[in-house]
């Protein structure tokens, strides 16, 4: 079987490497532009075009695949992959966490599958894994499904659960979702070949959707309960970091946890080496147990506190 893939961070590019591994053909790779990234701001290529261009796979990178796109850049870009990919021989299109929307034009040319990292109905869009944290889910999942219009609606072809941990932020558990999903759609397109799978329609209930998640998002309101809290700071790990404002520094928090201390919201209840960095939250408190001032590293709290005084400080 030969397979189109299209897809741009690493949880798409394990399941590129999986497919690789695996000896499928892939005579092309679709994915987003380079992207300025790091402190010097330099051109990056995404994870999937590193792996692809280390197995001298072609690489296409239009800024959208509508070639309706009101930008004439846009438009020439998208007419041009189109005409590339009717002239590839493939006979499917794998895509996983690609970042644009596929048109119709290009859904009809060829079977599209989509890796997504959520037990679907639940957590159709771009962010469900933080959001299924965030929320408190008990568990999450992949789910390979066929690609329409729709945003994620798409009829099942295998789904497979796995539990959210306690300590799971959204980094360890993409981590987990990027395996499962890289093993998952070897044994789809496998099956597939076999003709051994069949396509399940959604169900019509529980339906949510997991909006992109915003840099605005990070501050933590210290009115809400310290286990809400406690989920949006793994959940914003590694991305865009959950943060207070103490004082005049705004401190990014990394790890935390609900204790039962009570105070005002945003009262620092203790901040010392016996008890650690304590605030006071909605109900109950959050201990802060891994933070960063600006300019500085991710440190635990007893070595944070050698540099960093709450005294008189109440997070805002």
């Amino acid at each position: 079987m030969k397979v189109v893939f299209a897809g741009t961070p690493e949880f798409a590019a394990s399941a590129l490497r999986s497919l690789l591994d695996a000896g499928f053909a892939v005579p092309l790779v679709l994915t987003q532009p380079d992207r300025p990234a790091g402190r010097g701001m330099q051109l990056q290529a995404s994870a999937v075009k590193q792996v692809a261009l280390a197995h001298g796979i072609e690489v296409l990178q239009p800024l959208s695949l509508r070639m309706d796109a009101k930008d004439p850049q846009r438009a020439l870009e998208a007419k041009a992959a189109h005409e590339r990919l009717l002239a590839t021989d493939y006979d499917v299109m794998v895509v996983a966490a690609y970042g644009l929307i596929l048109p119709r034009s290009t859904l009809d040319i060829k079977p599209c599958i989509n890796i997504h990292g959520s037990i679907l109905p639940r957590w159709r869009g771009a962010a469900p894994i933080h959001r299924a944290i965030e929320a408190g889910d008990a568990e999450t999942g992949v789910t390979i499904m066929e690609m329409e219009e729709g945003l994620d609606t798409g009829p099942m072809l295998l789904m497979e659960r796995i539990a959210i941990e306690d300590t799971d932020t959204t980094g360890s558990l993409h981590d987990k979702l990027a395996a499962l999903g890289a093993r998952m759609i070897v044994d789809a397109l496998h099956r597939m070949e076999g003709g051994g799978l069949t396509a399940v329609p959604q169900p019509e209930e529980g339906v949510t959707y997991a909006a992109k998640i915003g840099k605005e998002e990070a501050k933590l309101d210290w009115s809400l309960p310290a286990a809400d809290l406690a989920r949006k700071v793994r959940a914003f790990n590694p991305f865009p970091g959950a943060s207070g404002q103490a004082g005049a520094s705004t401190v990014k928090i990394w790890h935390a946890e609900p204790v039962a201390d009570t105070g005002a919201p945003g009262q620092v209840l203790s901040a010392d080496a016996q008890r650690g960095i304590v605030v006071a939250c909605g109900t109950g408190a959050l201990r802060l147990t891994e933070l960063q001032k600006p300019g500085g590293k991710r440190l635990a709290a007893a070595e944070f506190l050698k540099g960093f005084s709450f005294e008189n400080v109440t997070f805002q």
